[in-house]
């Protein structure tokens, strides 16, 4: 987004600070088994930078990855950015109108701070009793060792979200056994990937103007889900097609009817992320898969315990429980006018103008703020409709 900056000024003195050793951030840092994009590739793009070379209508986390860096490669912004420097604090100077910033290779001033760390940075780990005493190898999706074969192992996966919706799926055939903890049950809708011929990509290259097309045509299908998920009208009678859909997929991918309704959502469709996948259902109803339908509640040496007290005996735990969006951890480390970390004037419920500006944090500027997050389309497009407003002011 910084491109959008430079390319109204060139000059401007940009500097970004990247606790990473590269740019990419999700995708450079989520390489589990199966990663990829729920979100067409069409749209899943700058629009100042098209990619024709998609093979996927949905890209993968290594054609994404790749996307990044090239393009960060291009719009400079690599020159410009310090990887592996942390930011340790932030602090407003009203006397001198101006941030000082605290980072692991030493302190700068700022007249204007972009906090971009995304939502989806920090891993979050479940407090679960015992865990310190667990014998095997665990760690989180969003770190996933690569070291560790999954080959005839016994492997315990926590959450169904949407990242163990995608490596499940990739290690079933590898393990002898997998234990899936589901606290939550998702609404699962069919996943519309497929490759895209060599003869489109072509004819994307040579012909821009059709790419644009397809993308508008994209966004334009996309933004009809708003209107079924806030408008009455379409809730009333929209919604229960979706949720007719994902029933009958449910019904016709898992054949037995007890653990069917264990993996039926109790809540109305939209309330929550809807995930996309083809092979999820057919997955974990594999002979060597047992679904928990209740949360990890401890560990012992050789294994977990579920909340009836029952133990499964396992070498590895893998968990799939997401990030922290709600309390993403920089609030802790930047403090305004007052003196006050924006987490202490958040206090559990982030909000900001617009997502992007809050009252006593002046020229602070945040990217994939409070409330932007999407259910239904492309945070890019967000994200370029942000960097155009902190542009501009």
């Amino acid at each position: 987004m910084v491109a959008t900056l430079l390319r109204d000024d060139p000059a401007a003195d940009v500097l970004i600070v990247e606790r990473g050793d590269d740019v990419g951030g999700t995708w450079r840092s989520n390489t589990y088994p199966g990663a990829a994009c729920d979100v067409p590739s069409a749209l899943y793009s700058f629009s100042f930078a098209p990619e024709s070379g998609w093979k996927r209508a949905h890209g993968t986390q290594a054609e994404i990855y790749a996307y990044l860096r090239r393009v960060a490669r291009e719009q400079g912004i690599t020159q410009r950015t310090m990887f592996g420097c942390a930011l340790r604090d932030a602090q407003w100077d009203g006397d001198r109108a101006r941030w000082v910033v605290s980072t692991s290779r030493g302190d700068l001033t700022a007249d204007v701070l972009i906090a971009a760390t995304g939502a989806l940075s920090t891993p979050t780990l479940p407090k679960v009793p015992g865990l310190e005493m667990f014998r095997g190898t665990m760690f989180h999706s969003a770190e996933w060792n690569h070291d560790h074969d999954l080959t005839g192992k016994r492997v315990a996966v926590i959450g169904t979200g949407a990242s163990a919706i995608q490596f499940v799926p990739s290690i079933v055939d590898k393990v002898e056994h997998l234990t899936l903890f589901q606290r939550t049950a998702s609404w699962v809708m069919p996943k519309r990937d497929h490759g895209i011929a060599s003869s489109v990509r072509s004819l994307y290259r040579r012909f821009p103007l059709i790419q644009k097309v397809v993308r508008g045509a994209v966004y334009s299908q996309k933004e009809m889900y708003v209107v079924g998920m806030t408008k009455p009208f379409a809730r009333k009678y929209a919604l229960p097609l979706f949720e007719k859909r994902a029933r009958s997929v449910l019904r016709k991918q898992v054949p037995d009817p007890e653990l069917r309704d264990r993996l039926t959502p109790d809540f109305a469709i939209t309330c929550k992320r809807i995930l996309l996948s083809n092979d999820w259902f057919p997955a974990i109803t594999r002979r060597n898969v047992d679904v928990v339908s209740s949360a990890l509640t401890s560990a012992t040496e050789n294994g977990v315990v579920d909340a009836a007290g029952n133990e499964y005996p396992v070498d590895t735990i893998i968990f799939g429980t997401g990030f922290t969006p709600s309390e993403p951890p920089v609030a802790q480390h930047v403090r305004g006018e007052h003196g006050r970390s924006l987490a202490e004037v958040w206090n559990g419920s982030p909000s900001a103008h617009l997502g992007i500006s809050v009252n006593g944090f002046p020229n602070l500027f945040l990217m994939y703020g409070p409330n932007t997050n999407l259910g239904h389309s492309s945070i890019v497009y967000m994200l370029e409709s942000q960097a155009a407003y902190i542009a501009d002011a």
